[in-house]
């Protein structure tokens, strides 16, 4: 189906997009704000400030300073009831030629974080609004979170030594502490991650999970013209161990959809000089646990055997990735909230065979809680390149404003039934407590 046009919009969902249609020009302010004012990831001050402005302006309380620099607030409704939690992304992505990257530290918002949290504040927007809080027969929770994107291995280690962050991303380290423990469902959006060219695309798409690899190559110096036979080349041993990896490739099944990725970032000290050490960092994917364990533990014992067999060894370290996105059809409430914005935007479901083969930490919530989910177009390019632009302010930030709260409101209107048969089919794979001791022991 593309579009939907036989649906008359009821009193409240008319009070929701007249109230985002009336703060339009202040929302489009907001996105364009911290568009400018991009962030690396557990770094997101000045738009973390800019989000907290933003909801106590329109009389929420905020909780700051979640791992660092999330922001949350919350909406009560006329009844208690289930928790919504409508989550935007605080980062950019590094992207120093993009145009609009930040002048101060190369990062964009290539990826549109900025467009989430357009959607979530314009939701906060609408279900505030008293006659439109007084149907919701339970509580919205409106909350930023920091780094999505991911976090490189050095800046992890000096953030676990200096600020005490223990997990990868911000959503895997709130679930740590605890931050998601009172959520019942996340409402999550996003530009387009799979391809579509319609308006709307109603569902949550596959995604892969991933692990992230450090290999230390070690061999023994040696001069590279008078005596390289006393030496063990551990560049050698590196660029075997890449060659092993390459012809791994056809053992993968299509349906793993496996990406192995990886980068040499030391490759040894003077030209004269045998290499002694090799660094190479490396990204596994793959869009299911088993697939991803089993081309993980391929990887290193391909790094492991090929240093034996020059007489070097591999020494890997493990650091946790983010898990994949269990994917799920449209749900009842999107479908119902586009239905509600009466026909004017095309839509497209999502369907079995599309992944998305990038990853994201929203992986990991779809393991503890349902998310429900939708993507939006408005915008052009590629995801995370300088050519990835803006298009359409309206499809990009004020429709995913109305989607995100007539969503909301769909599931917790009618004493929450729709939240609540969410919640009863859902079955999660993790406790919290042992989604905890996986990552631990993952990295």
């Amino acid at each position: 189906m593309d579009t939907i046009n036989s649906y008359a919009a009821n009193e409240t969902e008319k009070k929701i997009i007249a109230a985002i249609d009336a703060n339009r020009e202040k929302l489009l302010a907001f996105a364009r704000k911290t568009a400018s004012c991009a962030e690396p990831g557990f770094f997101e001050f000045e738009t973390a400030a800019a989000v907290q402005q933003f909801l106590e302006g329109i009389g929420l309380q905020t909780e700051t300073g979640l791992a660092g620099t999330g922001v949350r607030a919350l909406q009560k409704g006329g009844q208690t009831g289930p928790r919504v939690t409508v989550i935007g992304e605080l980062d950019g992505i590094a992207c120093p030629t993009h145009p609009g990257a930040n002048p101060k530290n190369g990062i964009a918002h290539a990826c549109g974080h900025n467009a989430q949290l357009t959607a979530m504040v314009g939701a906060a927007v609408a279900l505030t609004v008293p006659e439109v809080a007084a149907q919701l027969c339970g509580e919205v929770d409106f909350f930023a979170v920091p780094a999505e994107e991911y976090v490189p291995v050095s800046v992890r280690q000096q953030l676990q030594q200096e600020r005490g962050v223990e997990f990868c991303s911000g959503k895997m380290e709130l679930i740590r502490l605890g931050a998601f423990c009172n959520t019942d469902i996340a409402l999550t959006t996003h530009v387009h991650m799979a391809p579509s060219q319609k308006d709307l695309l109603l569902g949550n798409v596959a995604c892969n999970g991933c692990v992230c690899k450090r290999v230390v190559f070690r061999g023994k110096a040696a001069h590279a013209a008078a005596a390289p036979h006393a030496g063990v080349n551990a560049l050698n041993a590196a660029g075997l161990a890449l060659s092993a990896i390459g012809l791994l490739r056809e053992t993968f099944q299509e349906k793993d959809t496996v990406r192995v990725h990886t980068n040499i970032i030391q490759g040894g000290t003077a030209l004269n000089v045998v290499p002694e050490t090799v660094v190479m960092d490396a990204m596994v994917r793959a869009c299911n646990l088993k697939a991803l364990e089993s081309a993980a533990q391929q990887f290193d014992d391909a790094c492991t055997h090929c240093a034996q067999a020059l007489g070097a060894t591999a020494e890997i370290t493990t650091y946790s990735g983010y898990l994949p996105v269990i994917p799920s059809p449209a749900h009842p409430a999107v479908i119902a909230a586009a239905n509600a914005l009466g026909g004017r935007y095309s839509i497209e479901y999502t369907e079995p065979y599309m992944i998305n083969t990038a990853c994201t930490d929203v992986g990991d919530l779809t393991h503890l809680m349902p998310v429900v989910n939708f993507t939006h177009g408005g915008v052009a390019g590629d995801l995370h390149s300088a050519d990835f632009t803006v298009t359409d302010e309206d499809t990009a930030y004020i429709m995913p404003a109305k989607m995100m709260a007539l969503s909301a409101y769909h599931l917790l209107r009618d004493g929450a039934a729709a939240a609540k048969q969410t919640i009863e089919s859902f079955t999660p794979v993790f406790t919290r407590e042992s989604y905890v001791d996986k990552i631990r022991r993952q990295g």
